[in-house]
């Protein structure tokens, strides 16, 4: 099992230093989210340009799922839309505007998908 990251103190639970050698430091708090069939995620895609420098983006916002998971629906939306992006933090970001593109491709697969914003 591998450890995640640690952004900051907080992520540590306020535990910096232990001399007790015995001690290990155990995770609770950190749930594995669990995923949702593909019928039951309520997907959001938007335009955006703000701070992109004018560029604008294809965002897709509210995906419920492993990072794995948000990683591969991204690639396959990437691949599709022949063009780069990236996916972090239950969004995908994808470079230009493919909005209708990417609601009838995810319409598709099922999900359930709303185009919001301008």
């Amino acid at each position: 099992m591998s450890n995640p990251k640690k952004k900051s103190l907080s992520d540590l639970g306020g535990i910096m230093y232990s001399t007790d050698p015995s001690f290990s430091y155990d995770n609770d708090s950190e749930a594995v989210e669990e995923s949702l069939p593909n019928n039951q995620q309520d997907l959001r895609v938007t335009l955006d340009r703000k701070n992109r420098g004018g560029k604008a983006v294809t965002l897709i916002t509210g995906y419920r799922g492993s990072p794995t998971e948000l990683e591969q629906l991204s690639k396959v939306l990437k691949t599709k839309c022949g063009v780069g992006g990236s996916a972090k933090d239950g969004e995908i970001i994808i470079q230009g505007d493919f909005r209708d593109k990417v609601v009838l491709m995810l319409q598709k697969d099922g999900y359930k998908v709303k185009k919001s914003g301008g």
